[in-house]
């Protein structure tokens, strides 16, 4: 019997393998696995973030957890190759009572203010500055509230594509 679960199991495990090149890793039946931390946390108190943009408007996440009250050290990088006038990315965090459409419309509005519009500030918690291809820009801030909030690139219709929930438990 014993020997036909391991032949099954073993089975299943290579039907369902994707060709990649993996570590094998011994499991004994009735043994509990431990579940990785999420990549982008390196500890209880700080959240260490690296999120992209590219040149076809998007972004490479769309979905960030943290902790309550935990720091956040987020870096976004634009890994395109286009200048800022033409495909400039920021990330932006807004306020749960902030209306996407709303605040995007408005900051397609605002190239003297990086498209962060100055009479809407209330509405970001934070946000990185505009980037053209090949440039980064890390911030800090901490956590809200629990909650699910909306992050943002608030260049001229780029937050039809590229949006995403920050989701604080």
């Amino acid at each position: 019997m014993n020997k036909m679960i391991l032949v099954l199991a073993t089975a299943l495990a290579i039907s369902c393998g994707d060709n990649k090149k993996e570590e094998k890793t011994e499991v004994k039946i009735g043994t509990q696995i431990e579940e990785a931390a999420p990549a982008q946390t390196t500890d209880d108190k700080v959240a260490e973030i690296t999120i992209t943009g590219n040149d076809q408007m998007k972004f490479d996440k769309s979905e960030i957890r943290v902790k309550a009250g935990q720091k956040v050290k987020l870096t976004l990088k634009h890994v395109g190759k286009m200048d800022k006038s033409v495909m400039g990315h920021n990330w932006s965090l807004l306020t749960q009572n902030a209306d996407m459409a709303t605040v995007g419309q408005a900051s397609a509005l605002a190239a003297d203010t990086d498209y962060i519009p100055a009479d809407m500030k209330d509405k970001f918690i934070a946000h990185t500055k505009m980037l053209g291809g090949g440039e980064s820009d890390t911030i800090e801030f901490d956590a809200p509230a629990p909650g699910t909030y909306t992050f943002m690139c608030t260049f001229p219709g780029h937050y039809a594509l590229m949006q995403g929930k920050f989701i604080v438990e």
